[in-house]
């Protein structure tokens, strides 16, 4: 089978065979030889491709001899009026438009990207400013950008600083663990978590006054693990009182499973407010789901705005994360 020739290349052969997927790539075709094909297949005329290009008929003639002699094949035969794109001609054609097409989305995706209107954000956060911070967010982010793409993930602080460092996110919602260097990170504090306890819509707790804490120390308990600030703050309310901890204990950092055992069981769960308000909410889940009310509050660390120290963001990451400082600012 004979060897195809480059012409900026004189007598020099190419060692690959036709179909072997690098010949093209090597070629010396640009797009301006794709945009070439494309006219002569839209207008039919050397005349017309050429004042598409802008450019003088004899120097569109040289760039369709340029393309025949990378390919071996002839592109197109000329007719009293015009021409007509051969079977090798119309299916470089094809292929073209499909290469100009893609050109104008990279096009369009880059100044999208320069501009804060595309590209992906990867956040994380811990479940209270997830739902009164970064839902409502993303919602209004992507009704004004609507081809960005946004993934988040709700953890715990532990989690989430571990996955900023991996560089998996972009920014988080979350607290600095106790046993992460904070010099790793830029911080902001943005809001205060308070919790409350939920049970199920006729647990006994539910049928009195108010509640005592040395009231819940019967029941099963739904914690999260050990070190989230939740649990701490929880457990600071019966150390504090002098009450001893409950011992029968699931674990557990599923927000579902939470909610599940709650719901299916006498279980008492500490989840934050906002939680609960989105569970009773005829707008959000309005499930069975009761908040018991106590003669005591649980306050949760303040939570903060998260970033790697010198790390900068892309434009939508950055936008995402300058838009939640400006909604608690």
């Amino acid at each position: 089978m004979a060897a195809l020739r480059n012409p900026a290349a004189g007598s020099n052969e190419y060692n690959e065979t036709p179909g072997d997927g690098e010949t093209l790539l090597r070629s010396g075709l640009s797009l301006r030889h794709m945009r070439m094909i494309v006219a002569l297949d839209d207008h039919g005329r050397v005349s017309a491709a050429a004042q598409v290009m802008n450019i003088s008929q004899p120097a569109a003639s040289r760039m369709i001899a340029e393309m025949e002699a990378v390919l071996a094949v002839k592109l197109c035969e000329r007719l009293p009026r015009g021409i007509t794109l051969t079977p090798y001609g119309k299916a470089l054609a094809r292929r073209a438009r499909s290469i100009l097409l893609e050109m104008r989305e990279v096009d369009r995706e880059i100044s999208e990207l320069k501009a804060g209107k595309g590209g992906s954000v990867f956040l994380g956060a811990v479940t209270a400013p997830a739902i009164e911070l970064a839902v409502p967010a993303i919602r209004e982010i992507r009704r004004i950008y609507p081809r960005i793409e946004i993934t988040m993930q709700v953890e715990t602080s532990n989690v989430l600083a571990r996955e900023l460092i991996a560089t998996r996110h972009d920014f988080i919602i979350a607290r600095i663990p106790d046993d992460l260097n904070p010099r790793l990170f830029e911080s902001r504090v943005i809001g205060v978590e308070k919790a409350c306890l939920i049970v199920r819509r006729g647990h006994p707790l539910t049928r009195g006054s108010v509640v005592r804490l040395e009231d819940t120390a019967a029941y099963d308990w739904v914690f999260q693990s050990g070190g989230s600030p939740l649990r701490q703050a929880m457990e600071s309310n019966f150390l504090n009182r002098n009450i001893a901890l409950p011992d029968r204990i699931l674990n557990t950092s599923s927000l579902l499973l939470t909610l599940v055992m709650v719901a299916q069981s006498d279980a008492i769960a500490p989840v934050s407010v906002q939680v609960a308000k989105f569970i009773q909410n005829p707008d959000g889940l309005a499930g069975a789901i009761d908040v018991v009310q106590t003669e005591f509050d649980i306050e949760v660390r303040p939570y903060s705005l998260i970033t790697v120290r010198n790390r900068a963001l892309s434009p939508a990451a950055k936008m995402l994360h300058d838009f939640i400082l400006r909604e608690v600012g």
